[in-house]
């Protein structure tokens, strides 16, 4: 099947951030394999494609890459907000989080994918339990996701065992599987919450299974203090010291972050999952993203989940992002609008390993979204890089597409029934007892 996209204004997203105002692609085997301007296109011809679509002077775009969440936890959104993190951890979420089944996974998951692939979300990582069922989720929705089975040390050995050896089964079993739209990580949830012995056990499975490594990482000053009262190192130098960083590696938040350590994440080639909105409603802090990106770290974005944030819209993450560093270093040029959207979605493929999207250039699969400027906040559209960032919204979205395969048309999901996901996630909520 051979189908040519033309008459839009296509974002590459590549490393030039280079733009057609007359768009075309072409797709062909899930692939991209001609994208261009049709002002200077030489030889085409209608009768070699199988179908032709129109795409009415739509902005079409990489589909955005959330490197960071738990999708589930889509269920618990409104719940418990307006807390720090330890007390909303410890005495909120974990207490209902221990009620959650498969069912109540399943539940969750579903309404966060929805929301996510008519925000224009196209690939998402979740670091969760139950993770064969938000595998199947992904199967049926038709979106990407980079998936690992979070990890929790503070419990005892056997159990710890217990979750090891499911966290490595799954990611072994599922990894690039869906026709290769799932891949897997291993994941221990962060140095507070794993004892140093435990990241090790961890470790060694991803090394050995040549698995990369996801883990939460300096979100707030008080866990980078108890770092240091439990172990002597802040974070950085403790799991580097645990060879952690010897594997490919994406931290999530970093948000407290000094320069010896940036030195570490940038000998390392560390990724970090920037979440500007949920470190911001918990009171965490602002990363330091403007030292990062002037070293060459890698940034991306991530929502963290609908508990904390409490959206899975990636525009607002990447606005955010645009704009909170520039206010917090006066400097209106410490996160330009085209280095927003690469967080979003170059920079976000690259930080959970994938190669093959991200950006739209020949050879890459086919995963992007089409966006209606027709409307007054995105005119007057001469610059359709800068309206993406600072003026759309998920709600612009009208289609979304994975390896080159229509699931969002005109803002409705074509393999999940929203109507029952939606009343199926309100069911699971009121079964869980609130504390």
């Amino acid at each position: 099947m051979k189908t040519r996209f033309e008459n839009g204004v296509i974002i590459t997203g590549n490393k030039q951030n280079a733009w057609f105002k007359q768009g075309y692609m072409v797709i062909e085997d899930n692939k991209i394999v001609e994208i261009g301007d049709a002002e200077i296109e030489v030889g085409s011809s209608n009768a070699q494609y199988d179908q032709i679509i129109d795409l009415k002077g739509r902005w079409v775009m990489p589909g955005w890459v959330n490197t960071h969440g738990h999708a589930a936890m889509s269920l618990l959104r409104g719940y418990a907000d307006d807390l720090p993190l330890k007390e909303w951890l410890e005495q909120k979420m974990w207490p209902m989080e221990g009620q959650f089944n498969a069912d109540t996974v399943r539940a969750g998951t579903a309404l966060a994918v929805v929301e996510m692939l008519k925000t224009g979300t196209t690939c998402f990582l979740d670091m969760y339990d139950h993770m064969s069922t938000v595998a199947k989720v992904v199967e049926e929705s038709g979106i990407r996701a980079v998936l690992a089975r979070g990890v929790i040390g503070l419990c005892p050995e056997e159990e710890q065992i217990r979750k090891l050896q499911e966290a490595t089964q799954f990611a072994l079993e599922w990894d690039h599987q869906a026709n290769g739209r799932i891949t897997t990580m291993m994941s221990p949830h962060a140095p507070y919450t794993c004892p140093p012995h435990y990241i090790q056990n961890i470790i060694e499975q991803a090394a050995k299974h040549q698995l990369p490594v996801h883990i939460h990482m300096s979100e707030t000053a008080r866990e980078v203090q108890q770092n240091v009262d439990d172990y002597g190192k802040r974070p950085v130098a403790h799991l580097r010291d645990l060879g952690v960083f010897e594997l490919p590696t994406l931290v999530a938040h970093a948000v407290h972050v000094n320069e010896e350590e940036m030195d570490i994440l940038q000998q390392y080639d560390v990724k970090v999952a920037h979440n500007p909105t949920s470190n911001l409603k918990l009171g965490s802090g602002i990363a330091p993203v403007p030292s990062y990106l002037k070293r060459g770290i890698t940034v991306s974005l991530g929502t963290d989940s609908a508990a904390s944030n409490n959206k899975l819209d990636m525009f607002q993450e990447a606005r955010l992002a645009a704009l909170i560093h520039k206010g917090a270093g006066e400097d209106p040029l410490a996160v330009p609008a085209e280095e927003a959207l690469r967080m979003g979605t170059k920079w976000g493929a690259e930080s959970v390993f994938l190669s093959q999207v991200g950006a739209l250039e020949v050879g890459m699969e086919a995963d992007f979204i089409t966006i209606n400027p027709n409307q007054a906040h995105l005119q007057p559209a001469h610059q359709p890089i800068s309206h993406i960032i600072y003026s759309a919204t998920g709600q612009d979205v009208e289609d979304v597409y994975v390896q080159g395969k229509q699931i969002v048309k005109n803002k409705e999901c074509l393999f999940l029934d929203e109507e029952r996901i939606i009343y199926e996630a309100n069911q699971a909520f009121q079964k869980l007892n609130q504390v």
